[in-house]
């Protein structure tokens, strides 16, 4: 949103020695490199003589790349679910942009962890049942709930 900030960007983005390329294909390039590295190595195996010395030392080095691909993935994925939980807190649960959570505001709750997640959220409509001396009275109410794997919070608007 920085006005200033977009036009540095741009400008760097411009460079000759940026090829024109976004910021974002600089970001994913280690990521992408990493991916590719099983690749190359199998076709190096495939191309050096399997009665060869080096053919031993190949395929323990695509054992040890994949081993490392496949541990990035796992983290990827860890850290892109922390990215998700710690942007909702920021916008809808710790500003309570709107949105009114009393079990939040009575008590700490330690929302970021690394073993949760979010699975769900969405806005759902709750059905309150209002039981007076001589009445019984159901009332419709909006909610707003966060389903994470182990803790289902449930916000109601203010």
């Amino acid at each position: 949103t920085n006005p200033a900030f977009k036009e540095v960007l741009s400008r760097i983005e411009a460079h000759e020695d940026c090829r024109n390329l976004p910021m974002i294909s600089f970001l994913i390039l280690p990521m992408q490199r990493v991916t590719r590295l099983p690749l190359l190595m199998d076709t190096i195996c495939q191309k050096t003589p399997k009665d060869s010395a080096k053919y031993d030392n190949c395929k323990q080095a695509l054992k040890e790349v994949s081993k490392v691909r496949s541990e990035l993935w796992v983290y990827s994925s860890i850290f892109s679910k922390y990215i998700v939980l710690c942007s909702l807190i920021l916008k809808k649960i710790s500003t309570f942009e709107g949105l009114k959570c009393d079990f939040l505001a009575l008590q700490p709750f330690p929302l970021v962890s690394s073993s949760r997640w979010l699975v769900k959220r969405g806005e759902l409509t709750a059905y309150v049942e209002d039981t007076g001396l001589f009445s019984k009275r159901t009332s419709k109410q909006q909610v707003y709930f966060f389903l994470f794997n182990d803790v289902l919070i449930i916000t109601k608007k203010k």
